[in-house]
């Protein structure tokens, strides 16, 4: 008996190899250096693109399936297939979703929207959204929605955080009269007095359609309908600020010092929290620009203004980028972002925002990070990959 259980044993593992390689056959990839093509010339940073493609044999042809929000791409792949003369069967899934139908935009209706790198709570914060910000809605799975905010960062949201809108609502959300709150904190409430029923809390950044005004408040409409007041001193006319916004070295050193002592929070990009490049992308937006989301990304942004350590020539505002150096055989890791304030000084997000010095004599000398130093790039001079200006780029 023992040896027929042995026997029959011996023969399902043997049965179980047969039916994993027939599985690994079965899933073979097909097509790989086509769509690489593709995916190198069109989303190259699937942080900011997707272009999630495959394809499948089907006797003589190809089955192309998954998904992406560029058209473009999908297009030069069937293009490429065919004057290559390879039979395809097009699958693909273009976003936004058709069953989205013409609610394709959207609008972040709390103060701060937490933005996943899955449609699930434990997944990473990949980064955040304020108030008022606008985004592309391209896919739903259950309560979660896939967004593509105004920097083009691709990250999902609990529904609870966005009001999905058609397009032309959004171009008349756009016509009227907007404020952005300017305080680095504080609450909207239920009647124009502070002693009414707080309404939402809300965070520099943060804008709202306004409806009038009342006793020293603008009464202000959310994008989910929900009726507030803001007191004036707290928020400017959005389009008076943005006329008036300058990313002066000035401005830059005082909002970045405003944000002194915030805690660091991997994904934050608010008053909420932020991380190393969430804290210098919150310094520039409250200024007018919107940078890139990552270090890693804003590195390709500016001019170049050092890489050998020689500070004398960094301006307030300037970016310093550490990490590690390419190698024979590695490639350079940026992975941490600050930001000049002068007087051999950087301010950046590491356990909390604080100020430490390149100068070796200085008691807040930062040896860790001049050690790793990388370069330094100044973001308004130079190339503008991926750099939004409000003022010549209107998002709003």
């Amino acid at each position: 008996m023992a040896q027929k259980i042995a026997k029959l044993g011996f023969s399902l593992l043997l049965l179980g190899g047969v039916l994993s390689c027939t599985d690994k056959v079965e899933n073979k990839e097909y097509l790989t250096d086509e769509i690489e093509v593709v995916k190198t010339q069109y989303a190259p940073d699937k942080r900011v693109a997707l272009f999630d493609v495959n394809a499948e044999k089907s006797g003589n042809a190809y089955i192309l399936k998954g998904e992406s929000n560029l058209p473009d791409a999908v297009a030069t792949l069937k293009s490429n297939l065919e004057n290559a003369k390879i039979e395809y069967v097009d699958s693909i899934q273009l976003l936004p979703a058709a069953k989205l139908a013409d609610k394709t935009r959207g609008l972040v209706t709390i103060s701060v929207a937490n933005l996943r790198s899955q449609p699930k709570h434990s997944a990473e914060l990949a980064t955040q959204a304020t108030l008022g910000t606008p985004v592309k809605i391209l896919k739903n799975d259950g309560s979660w929605l896939l967004i593509q905010t105004p920097d083009h960062y691709l990250s999902w949201v609990d529904n609870g955080g966005v009001e999905p809108i058609t397009e032309a609502e959004l171009e008349q959300w756009k016509k009227e009269p907007k404020l952005i709150y300017t305080n680095i904190s504080g609450s909207s409430y239920s009647e124009p007095n502070t002693a009414s029923q707080v309404v939402s809390d809300i965070v520099a950044g943060g804008i709202l359609q306004i409806l009038g005004e009342e006793k020293g408040f603008y009464k202000v409409s959310y994008p989910d309908q929900r009726i507030a007041f803001i007191n004036k001193n707290e928020a400017e006319l959005y389009d008076s600020w943005i006329s008036q916004a300058d990313p002066s070295e000035e401005n830059l050193v005082a909002t970045s010092k405003s944000l002194m002592g915030l805690p660091y929070l991997w994904g934050g990009t608010s008053p909420k929290g932020v991380d190393c490049s969430g804290f210098t992308k919150t310094i520039y937006f409250l200024n007018g620009i919107v940078l890139p989301r990552d270090a890693s990304q804003q590195i390709h942004t500016g001019e170049q203004i050092d890489d050998t350590k020689n500070f004398k020539d960094l301006l307030p505002g300037d970016l310093l980028f550490f990490g590690t150096k390419a190698t024979d055989s590695t490639k350079e890791r940026v992975v941490h972002v600050g930001m000049w304030i002068g007087n051999n000084e950087f301010i950046h997000s590491a356990g909390r925002v604080k100020i430490n010095s390149v100068d070796k004599d200085a008691p807040n000398y930062d040896a860790y990070n001049v050690n790793r130093y990388l370069r330094t790039k100044r973001p308004l001079n130079g190339p503008k990959e991926g750099l939004i200006n409000l003022k010549s780029t209107p998002l709003l």
